[in-house]
């Protein structure tokens, strides 16, 4: 608690007392989305107890601003497990929102396919998770203050957002597909024979982040969405090999459509 207050404190001041309703985490190769948006920049390395972020794609920048005059903390970046960092840390940001005020977290990732049913460039809906990380970010001692020791899952990715998230998608003509995110620990990308058990389990696009977060928000109460940009297919589904590159590229070119319509889901 006395980490919490003294990030909240420095918050606080630096943004002069801004309450953010909504709180977005780009993914990788997604910063195209604070584009055109004005706000307060703040890097992660100088905001008390935060995380650095070291990932390429990643700018490592909070941005508070509005959007359809809502208010709103935009995550430039997120922090990893692989990175080193334990879940408690990589998921202290959103206790810090939920702090400040913050009642909705729309999550985003770049994952591989696990199928040919998904092509490059799709958008997936995530309607749950798999978490094969090894780790869950609950662990430890319980802040009842925060959230219930053992907090139900039923309803992690909010139905009710699901619901607007393919109204708006409807609108923007946008071909929104739903699907299971599972969630491993990384840095390595997935074996042949890892992706077949994953697909066997249900998987239809795999990752290393997200599932951390979502089980954050569920316990703290928040309403939570969560998009996949497919922008590579694990390995065994087509011939090439899996590079960093590859994703960074597809979320540069493909991401502006799911930015657009996470734009539009806040304004609703």
């Amino acid at each position: 608690m006395e980490k919490l207050e003294e990030t909240l404190n420095y918050l606080s001041k630096t943004t002069n007392n801004f309450k953010p309703e909504f709180v977005v985490v780009l993914g990788t190769g997604l910063s195209v989305f604070c584009d055109e948006l004005d706000g307060i920049k703040i890097k992660y390395s100088d905001i008390p107890n935060f995380p650095s972020s070291s990932v390429l794609g990643h700018k490592g920048e909070l941005l508070f601003c509005k959007i359809a005059n809502k208010n709103c903390a935009i995550m430039q970046g997120r922090f990893h497990y692989y990175e080193g960092y334990t879940m408690q840390q990589a998921t202290y940001p959103f206790k810090v929102f939920k702090k400040m005020g913050a009642e909705t977290l729309i999550i985003t990732n770049a994952a591989g396919a696990s199928h040919k049913g998904l092509n490059i460039g799709d958008i997936i809906l995530i309607k749950d998770h798999i978490n094969f990380m090894g780790d869950n970010p609950l662990i430890g001692k319980n802040d009842e203050t925060l959230g219930e020791r053992f907090p139900d899952m039923s309803d992690c990715y909010s139905k009710s957002l699901r619901q607007i998230a393919k109204k708006c998608a409807l609108e923007l003509n946008i071909d929104l597909k739903e699907g299971v995110y599972l969630a491993t620990s990384g840095p390595s990308y997935e074996t042949k024979a890892e992706v077949n058990a994953f697909r066997m389990l249900g998987a239809d696009v795999i990752g290393m982040s997200t599932v951390p977060e979502a089980i954050v928000a569920n316990y703290l109460k928040m309403k939570t969405l969560a998009f996949s940009l497919v922008t590579n297919y694990a390995t065994g589904v087509s011939d090439n090999k899996l590079n960093h590159k590859e994703v960074l590229e597809t979320g540069k070119t493909q991401g502006l459509k799911l930015c657009n319509l996470i734009k539009k889901i806040i304004s609703c």
